[in-house]
């Protein structure tokens, strides 16, 4: 595997030019293999003002803790060069965040100098088409601190689908534990902070050219609330996220959860249809 070592975080929005390149050329190389590269912030230091403005927006305690979402965001913009530099073999904007899971094992401060690294991950069947992952890690010295996994999925036409998992779910004994009124600009302020300037999150207008009456909300966003509302959390925990349907801005919306004595399952629905946006669980780590 090739790596690709940076002495900085790379700019997300520098990324964009050749997102619109991709378009135009209609994107992605023919073979459908994901390039063998990782890429690494060999020294990160986290930029304090930035992290409060972070923790503002998706109701993080304001202080000099580090969420392990917002290194997730941080990653993103790894992603983003890791999928405009590298022969990569999907339109970036057909694709579809299907999944987010992180680790964190012990409290980050944000006074550490981190190394970030961010890997492709293998190609999997999906129903809808095929799915990939992004496999993140950070360490603090030679300590791994945090881990994750970000899972697209790129519709694609298929022939036949993966054999389903026929054990029955059950549904855990939801309980309302917040209601948030999500303004219409909310995808504008939070793509101000993370870079993630997806068009489909910015304005009704914009989001039409992709099918969307409204602007939707920026999956990465909803998770980091949903934690936040989960306060305290432990210091060392894990945090798997599946994204369901979009959520619409301006909408209002609840966050359910159903607690457990190692784990809380944790909802986001729509308040007047009840109609899913994301399902996900808390584990606190040993």
């Amino acid at each position: 595997m090739r790596t690709r070592h940076f002495d900085q975080l790379p700019k997300a929005y520098a990324a964009y030019p050749k997102v619109i390149q991709g378009l135009i050329k209609k994107g992605g190389s023919k073979e459908k293999t994901l390039p063998q590269v990782e890429y690494v912030v060999d020294r990160l230091e986290i930029d304090a003002e930035h992290l409060h403005k972070y923790q503002k927006i998706c109701n993080f305690p304001t202080n000099n803790e580090v969420p392990a979402m917002y290194l997730a965001v941080l990653a993103q913009s790894l992603q983003m060069h890791m999928m405009t530099s590298e022969p990569f073999p999907f339109v970036l904007l057909g694709l579809v965040h299907i999944r987010n899971q992180i680790k964190q094992y012990r409290t980050i401060q944000a006074t550490e100098a981190l190394q970030l690294s961010c890997k492709f991950g293998e190609l999997k069947p999906h129903d809808k088409g095929v799915q990939f992952d992004f496999i993140i890690s950070a360490k603090s010295g030679d300590e791994l601190v945090f881990e994750g996994l970000t899972t697209y999925l790129s519709r694609q036409k298929v022939t036949e689908k993966p054999s389903e998992n026929s054990k029955a779910e059950k549904k855990p004994d939801y309980q309302l534990k917040q209601t948030w009124r999500l303004a219409e600009n909310t995808g504008r302020r939070y793509a101000m902070i993370s870079g993630d300037f997806n068009l489909i999150h910015i304005h009704a207008l914009t989001a039409k050219a992709f099918g969307f009456n409204n602007a939707i909300a920026h999956g990465m966003w909803s998770k980091a609330r949903a934690l936040a509302d989960l306060a305290p959390l432990p210091a060392s925990y894990s945090a798997d996220v599946w994204f369901k349907l979009p959520m619409k801005l301006p909408s209002q919306v609840e966050l359910l959860t159903a607690e457990q004595e190692q784990s809380t399952d944790f909802l986001v629905q729509n308040v007047k249809n009840k109609k899913p946006h994301l399902s996900g669980e808390l584990t606190k780590l040993v």
